[in-house]
């Protein structure tokens, strides 16, 4: 275990600035809002932002606020958060995010998970950074899929001492942690998901199950080009989003504006924030080489009921916004043992951002009744 600290040069800062300066922007859509992508004046008026106003130092302090670390697993550089709770019965859990998330999405909810009111919901939080995601290494060669990711913080997790542990994911941290339910199962007290991997059950549909299935139809149609791309040719779109800052924030406000309830709750720092990390760190071709790693395998778990069954208790979040949204009986053949099924009132695909108080109600309750 190395100590990690962040201090990007502030070369490396004016660089970022002059280029944001010097973008060479399009002609506006044809069709006004976001019909065709991101609109050009949305995306100019966030940029000028990002060059004059946005202050990169402020979110470098408060992640450097708390305990960063970077060790190697399976040959790999990790970097990840480690905040203890001072309660001495906190149980601990590894969060993991997905694309285009960071760990930037949980550094606001690490005080009340380490420091609750009531010390029954106290956490030992461990928040690693995916493999080629942030100041994480990238892997150099194939194989660093879901899987490899869950053994590694399976021995993550041991490293640090910790016998009996939770686990909690979304967006690709939905399928790191559903893998570690299926390969570490004797060290879980339990997973969180949020939302669960489940594949349809088409008999005898509810209007939630039937509109959930429209949502998804609707978004293969429309919002899923990105992950073809990214599933396919990585290091193709790879060239672009790692050369031009505009291109990148584009490619990432889109996703934070449309899996969002109320983008405006998460506000135009925070996005920057994980659009600067992954800036800086040079991490958007090899971010985007999970999809090309896992993302048929993934698909398969939410069409196939049959295999993989998750033995370990589970609790399970759906938020309004999210996407999929799959019922509770769906999930079931996936999760035979969920423990907590929340549908909370608020939310979309980034809640700990959007909606913190929610967020963290829902992972207290998930695990109270598995400390």
């Amino acid at each position: 275990m190395t100590p990690f600290r962040s201090a990007v040069p502030e070369a490396a800062l004016e660089d970022l600035r002059r280029r944001v300066r010097a973008t060479r922007w399009p002609d506006p859509a044809t069709v006004p809002g976001w019909v065709q992508g991101v609109p050009v004046e949305y995306l100019r008026d966030l940029c000028a932002y990002w060059a004059g106003g946005y202050d990169w130092r402020r979110f470098e302090a408060r992640l450097n606020a708390w305990p960063n670390f970077r060790t190697e697993l399976d040959g790999l550089a990790i970097h990840f958060v480690h905040a203890r709770s001072p309660h001495p019965g906190a149980l601990p859990i590894v969060v993991t995010h997905g694309w285009p998330g960071s760990i930037a999405e949980f550094l606001g909810v690490v005080e009340a998970l380490t420091h609750p009111e009531d010390p029954r919901d106290a956490f030992h939080v461990v928040l690693p950074s995916l493999p080629g995601y942030g100041f994480s290494a990238a892997p150099t060669g194939p194989g660093w899929g879901v899987e490899r990711i869950a053994r590694a913080w399976a021995e993550l997790m041991a490293r640090l001492g910790y016998a009996r542990y939770g686990a909690m994911g979304s967006d690709w941290g939905t399928s790191v942690t559903t893998a570690m339910g299926l390969r570490d199962a004797g060290h879980l007290a339990g997973i969180h998901v949020c939302p669960p991997i489940a594949a349809p059950i088409l008999d005898d549909l509810t209007a939630a199950e039937r509109a959930t299935l429209d949502e998804l139809a609707a978004a293969q149609r429309d919002g899923d080009g990105y992950s073809m791309i990214q599933s396919t040719r990585p290091q193709t779109i790879g060239y672009a989003l790692n050369d031009s800052p505009a291109g990148l924030c584009a490619w990432i406000a889109e996703k934070f504006t449309a899996w969002s309830e109320e983008p405006a709750r998460i506000g135009r720092d925070a996005l920057l924030d994980t659009v600067t990390l992954y800036w800086l760190t040079g991490t958007a071709a090899s971010s985007a080489r999970l999809y090309w790693e896992s993302f048929r395998q993934v698909q398969a778990w939410f069409t196939t009921a049959t295999a993989d069954v998750v033995e370990v208790p589970a609790a399970c979040t759906v938020f309004p916004r999210d996407l999929p949204r799959p019922s509770k009986r769906w999930a079931l053949r996936r999760y035979p043992h969920i423990v907590h099924w929340g549908e909370p009132p608020h939310g979309g695909h980034f809640a700990a951002l959007e909606r913190p108080d929610l967020w963290v109600a829902e992972l207290r309750s998930a695990f109270r009744t598995l400390r």
